[in-house]
């Protein structure tokens, strides 16, 4: 688990950006980095064990995010606050923004919530992250600087029951830009099984980030999730970043500015 911080935390400690200066045109957003809850939440109602569990974060998509950060010299943004408080990857409508079951897990301390307390919430954690993300984007196209947008995830091998044989899966909706150079990539490796929108795709509502800040400006992005058992360690999580890293580094500009075409989204299970 995520070293303790203070009790309470004010919205600037929700957050953190790394180089925000980054030379790189790609801007990485890690949405459910941490599984830390503050003291005024308890464990929301739920067994110890139950923290380390894929519901309350993204286990390895933190330490894969910031490998590749400092190497591609990019800027990193990451929620400092369990997706279990509230999901910075969900629209402020969405009904498992604060979820009250996540798989199959209830969670007493999400439900029942007052509309206080759930604002509270809301500009604890949802409001400074994409706060954050905004001013970067915005800062970057104002000085003219090439900006992508990708978010780092992570999923679990097993879903009620359901394997998942993929090793890493690119989301993406009906802009190509980067997700098909990737895609086409992962594909040349020898060994790994590449999910497209899979185990997720945009119709599951996993995408929003990257819909309220690189969609909405016309801006390339595409969401990566890798499974959690293939970055479980640091040897795993050193890999997956340093093949990104490469993968990334080799992309041209021209590569992600290139014409968009349309693509048939796919529908998988409810949950990021």
């Amino acid at each position: 688990m995520e070293k303790a911080r203070p009790a309470s935390l004010a919205s600037s400690d929700t957050v953190r950006v790394t180089n925000p200066g980054g030379s790189s045109p790609f801007v990485l957003t890690c949405d459910h980095a941490s599984n830390f809850l503050p003291a005024e939440f308890g464990t929301l109602g739920l067994a110890a064990e139950d923290l380390l569990r894929h519901i309350a974060w993204d286990p390895g998509a933190l330490p894969v995010a910031t490998r590749m950060a400092q190497a591609l010299d990019a800027t990193l943004v990451e929620t400092r606050i369990s997706r279990l408080v509230i999901d910075c990857n969900r629209p402020l409508d969405a009904p498992d923004l604060v979820p009250p079951v996540s798989e199959t897990t209830a969670i007493p301390g999400n439900t029942g919530l007052s509309e206080k307390q759930r604002a509270a919430r809301i500009a604890l954690s949802w409001q400074p992250f994409h706060g954050a993300i905004e001013q970067i984007v915005e800062d970057r196209l104002a000085r003219g600087q090439e900006t992508r947008l990708v978010s780092v995830h992570s999923f679990t091998p097993v879903y009620k029951g359901r394997n998942r044989p993929w090793h890493i899966g690119i989301i993406h909706d009906d802009d190509h830009r980067l997700a098909s150079p990737l895609i086409s990539a992962l594909k040349r490796l020898a060994g790994i099984t590449v999910g497209i929108n899979e185990p997720y795709s945009p119709a599951d509502r996993v995408y929003f980030t990257l819909e309220r800040h690189a969609r909405s400006r016309g801006l390339p992005c595409a969401m990566i999730e890798i499974r959690n058992d293939e970055i479980s360690g640091e040897t795993g999580q050193r890999k997956w970043a340093d093949l990104l890293t490469g993968i990334f580094s080799d992309l041209e500009p021209e590569e992600a500015r290139g014409s968009r075409s349309s693509a048939v989204g796919k529908s998988a299970q409810s949950a990021s």
